[in-house]
């Protein structure tokens, strides 16, 4: 696999060095060259095997070269050890609930696959690396978890002070020992950046920085996996399904647009955001503003004025923008509309969704998973379009209690990754949105 960075001013490099870079040398994301196809008969062989088994034979192709077969085999394996309900709402809908992993979010299906691959690649060389990433809710949990008590890697978390829940913050502060969590007065772009900067300045190339959110390639080549498994469990080949994907910085969708272009049937892909709407606004409009600051809302971990993967989605359809936001090609408008279709959804929208689709169903969804059902419902509405949908829940209910409480009344049950938190101690170090001051201590507490 060759993969080639968004800003086209870096050398195309292997997957190995994609994966522990995390960022090109030119601030672009690393993008596959080419990817593999899948044929009918592969993708009916996979009707009966289970995720793991499935994540092996998806990740074999995409890898080819790349690791070994026992390893990969190995890996997924052990990433993949809970359940991936697809749960039917009715004849042509259902939710697939990402939220049965150690840290009850989807999160975990990219983080822990991406820690055993790194894993893998610095045992055989010997070397350390510290992780360096940026959270607007889960992606801190699960990449602290993934990586946590690992000898050979360090991660140090940013987080938006006071717009990530609890809970959520809980999940990256209660670890220690590898795991370091920053506390940032400000937004999640303003984390994002600090990210970037990090990882473009001299001063600190000495500490080997990678990335384990999802500018990283590692973490969105998982995320194409759980297409392949609900799209073979619920339909027969060529059938076409709907997916919609409560979206923020992109990585699920992309996964999703990756799973496309390798042949899974996917008729259309519903990206709906909430109140940070810069990607309708862009897809209606075909002009593109970032959104500063970006708006807080119920669904947290989407509260995105500039999603980072969105470089990667113009880059596959044929344009190019670069890690500003500037687009310097326009890529196929036609083709993206044809294949997205976004809208926002505000706060009072998700908790009407919430609370009704409880009212009707008797199913608890949390606030991004009520982004998704708000998404597939206005879609039907506009286009007619009854074919079969999967709609994604990609957080447990329990991880935003005092919502679930306002909203519908009563108090989500802990699962019991969620329980072992409640108690922990807090570590975390508080630092406003002055990189300076951010790279000094990161000097002054990583040698």
């Amino acid at each position: 696999m060759k993969l080639y960075s968004t800003n086209l001013q870096a050398e195309e490099v292997s997957f190995e060095t994609a994966l522990i870079e995390g960022l090109a040398p030119d601030r672009g994301l690393y993008m596959p060259k080419a990817l593999p196809y899948f044929s009918e008969e592969e993708l009916t062989s996979m009707k009966d095997k289970p995720y793991p088994e499935i994540a092996f034979q998806v990740l074999k192709k995409i890898l080819a070269g790349e690791i070994d077969e026992e390893s990969l085999k190995e890996i997924t394996y052990d990433a993949y050890d809970y359940e991936v309900p697809l749960e039917k709402v009715d004849d042509i809908t259902y939710i697939m609930r990402l939220d049965r992993g150690p840290t009850a979010s989807f999160k975990d299906f990219a983080a822990r696959m991406m820690a055993r691959l790194m894993q893998y690649y610095l045992k055989k060389e010997n070397r350390q690396l510290t992780i360096l990433t940026a959270t607007s809710g889960d992606t801190g949990s699960a990449v602290a978890h993934a990586f946590y008590g690992l000898d050979n890697i360090r991660v140090i978390v940013l987080f938006p002070q006071g717009e990530v829940s609890e809970r959520q913050r809980k999940q990256m502060t209660t670890l220690g020992k590898n795991i370091t969590a920053l506390s940032i007065g400000g937004k999640f772009d303003d984390c994002q950046a600090m990210v970037k900067q990090a990882f473009a300045d001299e001063e600190l190339k000495h500490l080997n920085l990678s990335s384990a959110n999802s500018i990283n390639i590692g973490r969105l080549v998982p995320q194409s996996i759980y297409y392949f498994y609900a799209y073979v469990k619920l339909r027969d080949y060529p059938e076409e399904m709907i997916v919609s994907i409560p979206s923020g910085n992109f990585g699920n969708m992309m996964g999703c647009v990756l799973a496309k272009n390798m042949g899974v049937p996917i008729k259309r892909i519903l990206a709906s955001v909430n109140e940070n709407d810069e990607f309708p606004c862009f897809i209606d409009s075909g002009k593109y503003a970032k959104l500063a600051p970006s708006k807080n809302c119920l669904s947290n971990a989407m509260n995105v004025g500039h999603p980072s993967n969105l470089s990667r989605l113009i880059a596959i359809y044929g344009g190019e923008m670069d890690e500003k936001g500037n687009i310097n090609q326009m890529p196929d408008m036609g083709k993206l509309r044809q294949d997205i279709f976004s809208i926002s959804v505000t706060d009072q929208q998700t908790k009407t969704v919430m609370k009704e689709f409880f009212d009707e169903y008797g199913i608890l969804i949390e606030p991004h998973g009520a982004v998704g059902i708000k998404g597939l419902r206005d879609y039907r509405e506009l286009s007619m379009d009854n074919t079969l949908a999967v709609t994604l829940e990609t957080a447990h209910p329990a991880k935003f209690p005092g919502e679930v409480r306002l909203v519908i009344g009563i108090e989500p049950e802990l699962p019991e990754s969620l329980k072992r938190t409640e108690a922990g101690e807090e570590y975390m170090q508080s630092l406003n949105t002055d990189y300076i001051q951010f790279r000094e201590y990161i000097l002054n507490n990583f040698k």
